[in-house]
């Protein structure tokens, strides 16, 4: 008998698999990136179907078997909402971070800094999309060791939230934080 998780979890993506099945990119609190397979989650009958949509978050139920991850239940927390932008901006952060996160590790600074912005990401009304955007990609590349705090100069690394306050001082020091990011992902070569 294998043993049920239980566990929050933004959903990064996914890829179909067969007729009916799919893969799914979830990051969680618990475990990190984990690839899990959701059986029969395309059918019109799924329960599962509408709570694991792209960059939604939800409460997920995991089993870990020989083959890997298997995803036995959801339910939806929050699903995608606000504009197209701001999803878009969303979605460029979920690839970038499959693209970068190797292996199931837990994070919880990572996990932390994707959920707020989520948040902020999925409000109605987002004003300032795009430095969220680019304070999270920064955060990011910061939890996964690509870039350093000190390099900045900047408490932006300290916490996770995505306030006014946070926003403005990330806005005053967009270019350099934008020249950081971008000699970041060039180190990785990926």
């Amino acid at each position: 008998m294998y043993q049920k998780y239980h566990t929050e979890a933004l959903v990064l993506g996914n890829r179909e698999l067969g007729e009916a099945d799919r893969m799914v990119a979830l990051f969680t609190r618990d475990f990190g990136l984990v690839r899990a397979r959701a059986s029969a989650i395309r059918t019109e009958h799924s329960k599962m179907r509408y709570s694991v949509q792209d960059y939604s978050r939800a409460r997920v139920s995991l089993v870990k078997g020989r083959r890997g991850w298997r995803l036995a239940g959801a339910a939806a927390l929050k699903l995608v909402a606000g504009d197209r932008k701001s999803i878009s901006a969303f979605a460029r952060i979920a690839e970038l971070t499959i693209r970068l996160v190797h292996g199931e590790e837990k994070n919880d600074y990572l996990f932390a800094v994707l959920s707020e912005a989520h948040d902020a990401l999925m409000r109605e009304k987002v004003e300032a999309g795009a430095t969220i955007e680019i304070v999270c990609v920064a955060r990011v590349l910061y939890a996964l060791g690509y870039l350093s705090a000190e390099a900045l100069e900047t408490a932006l690394f300290t916490h996770t939230a995505f306030d006014r306050e946070h926003v403005l001082e990330a806005e005053a020091k967009r270019d350099e934080i934008l020249a950081s990011i971008n000699r970041a992902i060039a180190e990785t070569h990926l």
